[in-house]
């Protein structure tokens, strides 16, 4: 059970962020069910997997510093996850 929170978690702002990227229905302003959606569903998700992340950062740390890519990995596992998050707007998925 946990290892399915986890990697829902771990694939929930990619999906979005594909799911944006790829023409889906993104209107001017968030309806208030996707809001509702938003607040009560993904960003607990995305909390969740927020943290999960930034622990994968952690244990990938050593390996990171052995192969100088500590900023991307940094970026791609705790800045991406921690804006989609925590910076925007309410019901953009």
């Amino acid at each position: 059970m946990a290892s399915t929170v986890a990697c829902a978690g771990l694939g929930l702002p990619g999906v979005a962020a594909a799911y944006n990227s790829g023409g889906g229905m993104r209107s001017e302003h968030a309806s208030a069910d996707s809001m509702v959606a938003d607040l009560l569903l993904i960003r607990p998700a995305a909390a969740i997997g927020t943290f999960i992340t930034t622990g994968v950062f952690v244990v990938s740390l050593p390996f990171s510093l052995l192969g100088g890519n500590v900023g991307e990995a940094a970026h791609l596992l705790v800045v991406e996850p921690a804006e989609y998050t925590f910076v925007r707007p309410l019901g953009e998925l």
